[in-house]
């Protein structure tokens, strides 16, 4: 097989900045007007593939000659920091390739399904009450992501997993260090190895005393099924689903409420029909698509995508942000509309690795938007859009903060 294209002119470093909260870097829509495959330099000095156009985002994702094995050479590094060191307990659902993949998703995807969703309706309900509650009887102006955006999804991800709540501020501290672009190695790999002694630990008092939740169910499966516990994949389970568990729902609270708030005839959309919120959070997922790099990959074999060999060995970036805004999949893409309906999107990924939280995901966001904005109507900004403390240094984009007032 020989190259199909020739590369594209070496373009500023990756991961480029949003230099717009509600839009893509601009860059994005040049590279796809250019060509569906292009040739980049990340931060690392590393070059890779930035595949730009959904239906070849979603090519690569689906395709099982492209690896998510972070551990290999070729592997996208984001950072300047460089690759990451091995450590005790790296085998995870997100690093897995097939069959292992296939068969450590099977043992857990039945905690997860729409059915069991709904089953915690009621008590999602009851946790997005309480702190609206708390907050109107606070003083006004509050901060949305301390008062509603994190502590719900945290909350909820702690009694699915069986993790203490009360050690709430570890980690969400040591997940801000996790996915912090800016931070040293050092302090990342620290924020890594605290994490998962704790999460060791506490797996580790659930298999001498099973409890019910996601955790004790899988111990109990784990020695029905199999004899025994696989202690180091469950502590990376349970670090995985802890961390994208309630990062992403949160920063997705906090930046749909902004840009809700500043669309108001979008926002009179779902206020006059919440049947329309399950349209709206997708719109929303789409917009923002805030993990983005979560769907870089490297090739285990020479591929064609989108008329570009890429050789074995190489990285690739699917860019789910630029795929999301790609106007031949997405009329008038980088307009909001909630009443879209396009269920296609890449904000949860796609194929074998589709993110397994998603229907708690979006479940959690129709619950909070329909909530918020039914007992707070009136509620507003306290600051200008441009003055918000954005996280652009994050692999996961969202606030630190969101002043309101009502």
């Amino acid at each position: 097989m020989t190259d199909l294209a020739e590369p594209a002119t070496r373009d500023d470093t990756f991961p480029l900045a949003r230099t717009c909260p509600f839009a893509p870097p601009p860059a994005y829509e040049k590279l796809r007007e250019a060509g569906p495959v292009h040739r980049v330099t990340l931060q690392s000095g590393q070059e890779a593939w930035a595949v730009t156009r959904l239906e070849d985002v979603r090519t690569v994702l689906n395709d099982p000659r492209f690896s998510s094995d972070r551990f290999n050479p070729g592997f996208p590094i984001l950072t300047r920091e460089g690759r990451p060191q091995r450590r005790r307990f790296t085998a995870s659902l997100i690093n897995m390739d097939p069959p292992e993949h296939g068969a450590a998703r099977r043992e857990v995807v039945g905690e997860f399904t729409v059915k069991r969703m709904k089953a915690l309706q009621p008590r999602i309900q009851q946790i997005v009450d309480e702190h609206i509650d708390a907050m109107l009887a606070g003083s006004k102006p509050a901060d949305l992501v301390s008062a509603l955006s994190l502590p719900v999804p945290s909350l909820v991800i702690c009694e699915q997993l069986g993790v203490p709540y009360a050690e709430h501020h570890f980690f969400q501290s040591r997940s801000s260090t996790l996915l912090n672009r800016e931070v040293t190695q050092e302090a990342r790999m620290q924020a890594v190895e605290e994490m998962q002694n704790y999460l060791d630990e506490l797996v580790t008092t659930k298999e001498a005393n099973p409890t019910d939740d996601l955790l004790g169910r899988q111990i109990l499966k784990q020695r029905e099924e199999h004899g025994d516990v696989a202690h180091d994949e469950l502590v990376s389970l349970a670090f995985l689903l802890l961390l994208a568990g309630h990062e992403t729902t949160a920063n997705m609270i906090s930046l749909g409420t902004v840009a809700l708030l500043e669309n108001p005839d979008q926002l009179e959309i779902i206020k006059n029909d919440p049947g329309k919120t399950l349209d709206a959070v997708e719109e929303l997922l789409r917009y923002f698509t805030i993990a983005e790099f979560a769907t870089s990959r490297v090739a285990t074999e020479d591929v064609e995508i989108g008329g570009q060999l890429i050789r074995e060995g190489e990285g690739v970036l699917g860019l789910s942000y630029s795929g999301n805004r790609d106007e031949t999949a997405f009329e008038n893409a980088d307009a909001l509309d909630l009443e879209r309906g396009a269920r296609h999107h890449v904000a949860f990924g796609f194929g074998p690795h589709q993110c397994l939280g998603q229907n708690l995901a979006r479940m959690e966001l129709q619950i909070v938007f329909d909530t918020l904005f039914r007992r707070i109507p009136d509620l507003k900004l306290a600051a200008p859009v441009d003055q918000l403390p954005f996280k652009h240094d994050s692999s996961i984009f969202g606030l630190y903060c969101l002043p309101v007032t009502w």
